[in-house]
């Protein structure tokens, strides 16, 4: 049956039991990071080195410009993921401290760009703080959100954000999928990074 099968059973079951009332939620676990006098438990340099094995693929999240700013958001995101079918939901991850995150939040709508093979130096454009991002960069507005869909990229999902999640010293952000779509040439390797460089 699977878990989301088990889960859907379990609630008719119980909306079919006379007098069971109202299903309440779990608490949430209480959110927790390293004291001031604790030893963190792995070294962060160790972290970063032993998880760079993990391949991953490239993204750039944009979001439409609000009327007070000269030009739209985004940011190069390797921490994305696919997350549910019905309803078709991705995630991705974002650092607390990023000063992009919130004109994405204010927007509530965002599009993941996959980005293709040959495509490393728009990734780095994107990596950049404080610049002009866009600046010379071709793209069009998806279609639901209206947030930049970039030329080239290999496929594009256009989101309204669904929820946000925090993550340690990272926000986990969830998107419901509005619109999706692959580029021009559907057999295009993808850009992936991997232990600290394109691949």
């Amino acid at each position: 049956m699977g878990h989301a099968g088990a889960a859907a059973a379990a609630v008719r079951y119980l909306r079919s039991v006379p007098g069971a009332g109202p299903v309440e939620a779990l608490p949430r676990p209480e959110l927790r990071c390293v004291g001031a006098d604790e030893r963190a438990p792995v070294d962060q340099a160790e972290f970063r080195r032993v998880l760079g094995n993990f391949a991953t693929g490239v993204t750039v999240i944009t979001a439409p410009a609000a009327e007070d700013e000269p030009s739209p958001a985004g940011f190069a995101c390797q921490s994305f993921s696919s997350l549910s079918l019905d309803p078709p939901l991705v995630c991705f991850m974002v650092g607390r401290t990023s000063a992009t995150w919130p004109r994405i939040a204010r927007a509530g709508v965002f599009c993941v760009n996959v980005l293709g093979a040959g495509q490393g130096e728009l990734c780095r454009a994107f990596a950049v703080s404080g610049a002009d991002k866009f600046t010379g960069v071709p793209y069009d507005a998806a279609p639901v959100s209206g947030s930049p869909r970039l030329a080239g990229a290999a496929a594009w999902i256009d989101c309204t954000v669904h929820a946000v999640h925090t993550g340690g010293d990272h926000l986990i952000v969830v998107g419901r999928v509005t619109a999706l779509g692959t580029g021009e040439d559907p057999d295009r390797a993808p850009l992936l990074f991997h232990r600290g460089r394109f691949l």
